[in-house]
């Protein structure tokens, strides 16, 4: 039983030691998977942040390579607006210093003349005071020896002797006094008929007649319904912005914009060509384009006035007259363009006044400037002479100028050689043949006066003279005038362009009222 009892025990013992040693192998064997299991994950991890980390840094050089293009790209737009402001700037620089060592040397050869003038005057003085005390020496002389011969004393035999003389000589001063009359007169004619003969040769200007229409051409005859718009809707908001009368017929590939204001005919013109070429033609972006060049004309006419100037060699003038050079070439008289008609007398009157010993580039300016009023005509009452007078006295022009200004017209006395140039230069470029048209300038006096009655109404925003002066178009402010008020306005504006305008046929006189709500969204 003992033995049964120690037989147990001890097989209980050896399994439960062999039960320990197979449970730690297997826990060890658990471990080393778990461990492997770890590291497995642990590399998992690792692989998975450098991957994270690589994309990151990826991202992060793409990030570094999209900003320094930028950067490079505005680098490159900075440095070329330095270079062309730097070349603009150099440019400036070497106009002044051509024009300063111009004016330069302008001034030495007058200093030169002038000594040389002084020099020849000195010594002209000299030689007249020696010839005088020569003269009355000889006079002593003759008065001693008749006193001696004739018993007179010294004041007698002067008197005598100077009596005798003047009765002698008179007949003699007479015929060298028609002589040289005559040759005076033989010479004047032939000197003014070389320098007019001059000039004429020296310069020869071009002339084009202005027509009433501009033509645009269109890439297909579909952009005209757009043109026309929903309802005519574009084609009401062009003319009532521009002012002028757009044709659409059956002209292939183009339309006509047609207005008697050469001005207005050529924003209207720039801008239907800007619009077609945008292809949003709508009401908004009409006026936008709109205000565009009409911005753009008033720099381009700024700049075209400063290269007249500068071409001439005339020196330094206010902005504001090279602005209105440069808008006479949108103004006419008598058929003839403004700016050509000025350009015309400023080069013959510096070619006269060089010919007659007056100032050129005093001649050219006033030539340049004779005619300045007209590029106020249409926007202020009065006329171009007054206007111009007044606009270059404000400006501090000098009275020669003013002076020509007054004159060409006949209401000033020539009071200089300048003026009597650029006088005669008007009558030469006005007159030759070709040079005007009296029937356009009464077909843009009248639609001027057909404007100018419109616009005088209270209330009135704009007026415009379309369709060949047959009709009137005048927007009024919706907040001053109401639709009653537009109707009695139509009818006051007709009766006065009756009474004040000659015409044939009949003038439609469209008043338009419209009022705009604009809002924002914020």
């Amino acid at each position: 039983m003992l033995n049964e009892i120690l037989l147990g025990g001890g097989t209980a013992i050896v399994s439960g030691v062999v039960g320990f040693f197979i449970s730690k192998k297997l826990t060890n064997a658990n471990f080393e998977v778990y461990t492997q299991q770890a590291k497995a994950k642990a590399n998992a991890m690792e692989n998975e942040a450098q991957t994270l980390l690589e994309r990151a840094r990826l991202k992060a050089e793409e990030t570094e390579h999209q900003a320094q293009k930028k950067f490079d790209s505005a680098k490159q737009r900075v440095k070329a607006d330095m270079s062309q402001r730097e070349e603009k700037l150099l440019r400036k620089e070497q106009e002044f210093s051509r024009y300063k060592k111009s004016e330069d040397e302008k001034i030495n050869a007058e200093y030169v003349a002038l000594k040389s003038r002084q020099v020849n005057l000195e010594r002209n003085e000299k030689s007249l005071i020696s010839l005088q005390q020569k003269y009355e020496k000889k006079i002593d002389e003759a008065l001693h020896v008749i006193e001696h011969c004739a018993g007179m004393t010294q004041e007698e035999a002067k008197a005598s002797l100077l009596k005798k003389v003047e009765y002698k000589a008179r007949g003699d001063i007479a015929h060298i006094v028609r002589r040289y009359e005559n040759e005076a007169r033989e010479e004047g004619e032939r000197k003014a008929n070389f320098i007019l003969a001059q000039a004429t040769s020296r310069f020869a200007g071009e002339f084009a007649s202005e027509r009433l229409t501009n033509l645009v051409h269109l890439d297909n005859d579909d952009l005209k319904g757009r043109i026309i718009g929903k309802e005519g809707r574009n084609i009401k908001s062009l003319e009532t912005l521009l002012g002028v009368d757009i044709i659409i017929d059956d002209t292939p590939n183009a339309i006509l914009v047609s207005s008697f204001n050469l001005y207005r005919r050529a924003i209207a013109t720039k801008t239907l060509q800007l619009l077609i070429e945008d292809g949003r033609i709508q009401p908004a972006r009409i006026e936008e384009i709109f205000n565009k060049v009409n911005s753009e004309f008033e720099d381009k006419i700024l700049a075209e006035g400063e290269e007249l100037v500068a071409e001439m060699g005339i020196g330094v003038m206010h902005p504001e007259l090279m602005k209105l050079i440069g808008r006479l070439r949108y103004r006419a008289s008598y058929g003839q363009n403004a700016l050509g008609h000025t350009l015309e007398v400023a080069h013959l009157a510096g070619v006269m006044a060089a010919e007659m010993g007056g100032d050129i580039a005093l001649a050219k300016r006033a030539g340049l400037l004779h005619d300045i009023g007209k590029a106020l005509t249409h926007d202020q009452d009065g006329n171009h002479v007054d206007l111009g007078a007044e606009i270059c006295r404000r400006f501090n022009e000098d009275e020669v100028v003013i002076n020509a200004i007054y004159a060409h017209h006949g209401q000033e006395e020539i009071l200089s050689i300048e003026c009597g140039a650029v006088c005669a230069a008007d009558a030469l470029s006005a007159a030759r043949p070709g040079a005007r048209r009296e029937v356009l300038e009464s077909f843009l006096k009248r639609v001027t006066d057909i404007e100018e009655i419109a616009s005088v109404h209270s209330g009135v925003k704009q007026a415009y003279a379309i369709n060949a002066g047959r009709e009137v178009r005048v927007i009024v402010n919706a907040t001053l005038v109401n639709d009653d008020e537009s109707i009695l306005m139509a009818r006051e504006i007709a009766k006065e362009i009756e009474e004040k305008v000659q015409y044939p046929g009949e003038i439609k006189v469209n008043v338009i009222r419209e009022s705009r709500a604009i809002e924002f969204a914020k």
